[in-house]
């Protein structure tokens, strides 16, 4: 059966797309609509990456060969189709989540609609998968287990750092310069260079939070993020943070990553306020993550169960009540930033009682 671009593009960015990540599903129904094709297709780009990175399938080292060879394909003029259909067919069958599969059996349809798009979406497209896979790479080479018992740490913060660029400041970066390019306001609402280093401060944040809110789950696969230089100033190694009573002993350091990342938030929050006041869809796609981030920063640096196995979130409730708001208080950028402020604060009195 033969399937229109209109179908194709529609079984991606809807029905994948939702069962792979319904968060960012949410996401990009926010975002404009001249940016929602080429920002969903990307986003499935990196999840596919992610897919072949994390694959049990297949031992590390071919997990590393094969994500180059994925990473060649967008680095070069010509789709390698032969390659392209090799790597899905050797992934597809046994593994993963039904989205997961449906994505890698859909991976070259993905490619065609790359093709279709303005050559500056897909050069950007490109440049953004080139650049997030460097992050999954980072994993596969600096963890070299999937348990507890070998699990390794980030050696210092410079390491942390790049690794958030890698997997989160480059997305800040692309997610800029796409839409300069196809809402004029946001072209002239102040200079590119300056916006994307804005947003990258940004990206980072959001990792950032990530990262420190899931520290038991990664620790279960042998990753550590906090840095070893900084645990080893507490006397902790990757392992003792298997045990939720070390919370106590980790605490210090922390509430340290706790900072950087509020003042990464803090310049993700000059990032928004930079924003047009239209497209609303815009600016409502960037407020959300942001203030959400800065409520799990306070459940962070206030928990002693951070540790447990459980994850820590915070709940549905208030994730809806903060879009609630959020969409209530838009059109007064006076209210917006009272709200912002009081939830900066909230979490500055956990870090500073």
């Amino acid at each position: 059966m033969v399937h229109s671009r209109e179908q194709i593009t529609s079984t991606l960015l809807d029905d994948i797309l939702r069962s792979v990540s319904r968060s960012f599903y949410l996401t990009l129904r926010t975002a404009p609509a001249q940016t929602r094709r080429s920002a969903g297709l990307a986003y499935l780009f990196c999840r596919a990456a992610d897919t072949i990175a994390d694959t049990g399938l297949l031992p590390r080292e071919q997990r590393l060969t094969h994500l180059g060879h994925y990473r060649e394909q967008f680095l070069q003029p010509a789709i390698q189709w032969d390659r392209l259909f090799a790597l899905a067919d050797r992934l597809n069958p046994r593994e993963g989540s039904s989205g997961e599969r449906a994505l890698l059996v859909r991976l070259s349809d993905c490619f065609h609609l790359l093709l279709a798009l303005p050559q500056t979406d897909q050069r950007l497209i490109r440049q953004l998968v080139a650049t997030l896979t460097n992050g999954m790479a980072m994993d596969l080479t600096a963890f070299p287990g999937d348990a507890v018992e070998s699990a390794r740490a980030l050696p210092t913060l410079k390491d942390m750092d790049q690794y958030c660029y890698f997997v989160a400041g480059c997305v800040g970066e692309f997610w800029t310069r796409l839409h300069r390019y196809h809402i004029p306001a946001m072209a002239v609402a102040g200079p590119e260079e300056e916006h994307c280093r804005l947003a990258v401060q940004f990206g980072k944040g959001l990792q950032m939070t990530n990262l420190l809110k899931d520290i038991a789950p990664d620790l279960r696969r042998g990753r550590c993020y906090i840095p070893q230089e900084l645990l080893a100033t507490v006397g902790l190694t990757p392992q003792q943070l298997s045990d939720p009573a070390a919370i106590s002993r980790l605490r210090p350091i922390l509430h340290q990553l706790v900072r950087l990342t509020l003042d990464h938030l803090d310049q993700g929050w000059r990032y928004i306020r930079g924003l047009p006041a239209r497209p609303v869809r815009l600016r409502l796609a960037c407020l959300w993550p942001h203030l959400l981030a800065l409520k799990t920063l306070r459940l962070i640096a206030a928990s002693d169960r951070l540790l447990d196995p459980a994850p820590l979130k915070i709940s549905r409730a208030s994730v809806y009540r903060t879009m609630a708001v959020t969409c209530l208080l838009i059109p007064s950028p006076w209210l917006l930033d009272r709200y912002q402020a009081r939830l900066r604060r909230q979490l500055f009195d956990v870090l500073h009682p």
